[in-house]
């Protein structure tokens, strides 16, 4: 069997999902952005990623938020065990499971120890459902009032180590992805050099080695819309910056490179002609699969996709903001409401569905300049003898 097919096998063989780690140790030098994907609605959407991964021979990242799914359901109804089961489902479903199972913004706030002991509970039930990596976003916590970089960043760092300390703890010693948030997503204040570099320091010193840093760089999550609904290209992200500071932690002798949020409504030519790949090394997309859906409702299922629209601008619509910016905002939230209807679509929706997640996922492996990553990932495994 050549080496090419022995890959392909491997990949295609029922497994658990790769350990974060090991996907961005293997690609060192890292040439490219990895696609991490939120997929909120529907399983259709992760196998028409997964079915671009396996055509495309690549590794994917697949992730949820704690705000999008928790114990208590959060905002897509799904907790962690039952969206991992539907990556597993997704998986079975294409033959393909070279994908990483990331627990995306497991966020800290107000680092109070009942916070800090709820955080620990849904770390906890990600562990037990086989999640194989996972970011810590204490960036909430950075102290404006302080002088100092040490104490700005004094509570983020302590709720990093202790949280990071816990999942070894639980992990036994299995291996896991690390991703690290200094800077807020969405403020108006770019993470600095030196903030970043002594995040990456101070979490090294305690044993702490991040996979991903996420930083303020002036993208934000999810979308807006102009008064037609369509959306209005995100230009903020200062690529300047990300380039100072992952170059930077390069310099320092760091492997972390950065973990770049708010994609959805960059545009994507911009994404592949500016994006310093291999300096941003993991690119967030989540809003984007949401859209789809609904995209795909409007024409094969209308009525429901009326009432899906109808409950949002009803539930979330304020003064001063359109139907169209609230919709694009506020639908999310309409996941859980309609979980039951979205799980029960027919067949040639769901086909509808997995073909645009499809289609959606080989622009991006395109414009992240994403090229066969299976293979390299696999041929580690091999040279190192590593199993997972």
């Amino acid at each position: 069997m050549s080496e090419e097919s022995e890959f392909v096998k491997f990949f295609e063989s029922p497994r658990k999902p790769l350990p974060g780690n090991i996907l961005f140790e293997a690609l060192q030098p890292p040439k490219e952005i990895i696609l991490a994907a939120n997929p909120r609605v529907t399983v259709d959407v992760i196998a028409g990623i997964l079915e671009a991964a396996k055509d495309s021979g690549e590794i994917v990242i697949l992730e949820l938020a704690l705000s999008e799914m928790s114990l208590k359901r959060g905002y897509t109804g799904l907790t962690p065990k039952t969206f991992a089961e539907r990556v597993r489902k997704a998986a079975e479903m294409v033959g393909w499971y070279g994908y990483v199972l990331h627990a995306d913004h497991m966020t800290v706030k107000k680092g109070t120890d009942e916070e800090l002991e709820n955080v620990r509970k849904e770390l906890d039930a990600r562990i037990e459902a086989g999640f194989t990596s996972f970011a810590i976003d204490a960036s909430f916590l950075f102290d404006r009032k302080a002088t100092t970089v040490p104490e700005q960043l004094k509570e983020i760092i302590r709720v990093g180590v202790d949280l990071f300390s816990f999942i070894d703890e639980k992990m036994k010693g299995k291996p896991y992805g690390r991703e690290g948030e200094v800077g807020e997503i969405g403020i108006a204040e770019f993470t600095t050099v030196e903030e970043a570099v002594y995040y990456v320091e101070q979490m090294k010193a305690h044993g702490i080695e991040l996979d991903c840093l996420a930083i303020a760089n002036g993208s934000k999550h999810g979308v807006s819309v102009d008064e037609e609904g369509k959306i209005i290209p995100q230009l903020g992200i200062n690529i300047k910056r990300t380039v100072e500071i992952a170059d930077a932690l390069k310099n320092r002798g760091f492997r972390t490179g950065i973990a770049q949020h708010g994609i959805t409504g960059t545009p994507i030519e911009l994404i592949a002609t500016k994006f310093p790949k291999g300096k941003i090394v993991k690119g967030n997309v989540g809003t984007l699969w949401m859209l789809l859906v609904w995209d795909v409702l409007k024409v094969f299922q209308p009525d429901l996709y009326q009432q899906i629209y109808k409950w949002t601008i009803e539930n979330y619509r304020k003064e001063g903001v359109s139907e169209a910016e609230t919709f694009a905002k506020s639908s999310k939230y309409a996941i859980k409401e309609f979980f039951n209807e979205l799980e029960k679509l027919d067949e040639d929706t769901r086909k509808a569905i997995r073909a645009k997640a499809y289609a959606e996922a080989l622009m991006l492996f395109k414009a992240f300049g994403m090229k066969q990553t299976a293979k390299r990932v696999y041929e580690y495994l091999v040279k190192n003898d590593i199993k997972y």
